[in-house]
């Protein structure tokens, strides 16, 4: 099988080509590279993708560079900056996935001639159920799981996608980096949104060069001014710190953000539980996913990378949109903030997604 094998510098990828390599198949290493503005972390720095080039010249692959810097300044950057102006809370990861490493990736590797593609994901691509459909599953490591941030690949795509570190722990990664000598064997896993640098000034600089930043009143359930704060366009629902917000000795929580009224309001832990929540733009892995997951009493619901899975009392699709899923809590519990990611799972099975509205 030919194999186009993403490989953004860091150890997974570098042993999922390795491993695929040693399975016999044919496989060219490629670096995307998606931003053209100053980082020192993630997959977009410049170290990063000559760590992939010479570790593809380690494995004696063909290494190639992909420039999809308009596309991932078209779907992930713009409508991160846009996100915030709106006061949502995005997930600039996810949509990179959805957007550019399995969608413009799997078209330019299909139109290359390649059977699949390939990622340093620790997820699981495996056929469920008597008809074998297949699914992403959680991968072995679950300190390390990688299936929400995979939630929007459908049935079609899963046919030519391939995650060979899913079966293995981190350590085991590690551990085949060292014996092949590999340079990252020991790097860091990078934890941050790649196109913001840590140095002179982060999120807050990145943003306020794009869009304007605007204080903040911030008021209390009644109305009463209790602070400010200098940018409501960086405050996320569920926010404590950052607030300075302490009343009776308790601190507050941001239980809503106005961007147009630019108004924050704080409350109590208990003020931001719900019942339920909306999601828009969901996408199932198939139709059989969804007819099971809306009859199915044991799906549950994960609301961040690496979250716990949680009951749902009923998932329903709204008004035959299945698009737009209403998800109704087992007992309330904390909101998620708007612009994030709910992901429906049936045990360790991934049947879809879709973002909090």
């Amino acid at each position: 099988m030919q194999v186009l094998v993403g490989m953004s510098g860091g150890v997974d990828s570098s042993v999922a080509a390795a491993m695929l390599r040693d399975e016999g198949h044919e496989v060219v290493g490629v670096t995307l590279k998606l931003w053209g503005g100053e980082s020192d972390s993630g997959c977009c720095s410049v170290s990063d993708v000559d760590d992939a080039r010479r570790v593809a010249q380690q494995l004696g692959l063909e290494h190639l560079v992909f420039n999809f810097g308009e596309d991932f300044d078209e779907h992930v950057v713009n409508p991160y900056v846009a996100d915030h102006a709106k006061g949502l809370t995005p997930n600039p990861c996810i949509e990179c996935n959805r957007h550019l490493k399995f969608d413009r990736l799997l078209t330019r590797a299909r139109a290359l001639g390649f059977d699949a593609v390939a990622t340093g994901h620790h997820a699981l691509v495996r056929p469920v159920g008597p008809g074998g459909a297949l699914r992403i599953c959680r991968g072995v490591d679950d300190l390390k799981d990688q299936s929400y941030v995979l939630h929007m690949l459908t049935a079609q795509q899963l046919a030519q996608v391939l995650l060979p570190i899913g079966s293995l722990t981190k350590d085991e990664v590690r551990s085949r980096a060292m014996a092949l000598g590999l340079r990252t064997a020991g790097k860091p896993d990078s934890q941050d949104v790649c196109f913001i640098s840590h140095v002179g000034g982060g999120r807050r600089s990145f943003l306020s060069d794009r869009i304007p930043l605007h204080p903040a009143r911030v008021v209390d359930k009644s109305g009463v001014d209790v602070g400010e704060v200098d940018a409501v366009e960086l405050v996320t629902v569920g926010q404590r710190r950052g607030l300075g917000v302490v009343i009776d000795g308790r601190p507050r929580y941001a239980i809503d953000v106005d961007v147009d009224a630019r108004l924050v309001v704080v409350g109590e832990p208990e003020d931001l539980d719900v019942t339920g929540q909306s999601l828009s733009g969901f996408t199932w892995v198939d139709e059989e996913a969804r007819l099971h997951a809306l009859s199915t009493p044991s799906v549950t619901v994960q609301t961040s990378a690496h979250g716990e899975p949680i009951a749902v009392a009923t998932l329903a699709c709204e008004a035959d949109n299945s698009a737009v899923v209403q998800i109704e809590w087992t007992a309330p519990r904390h909101r998620v903030a708007r612009g994030q990611s709910a992901v429906v799972y049936d045990g360790d099975v991934v049947l879809g997604g879709g973002i909090v509205s």
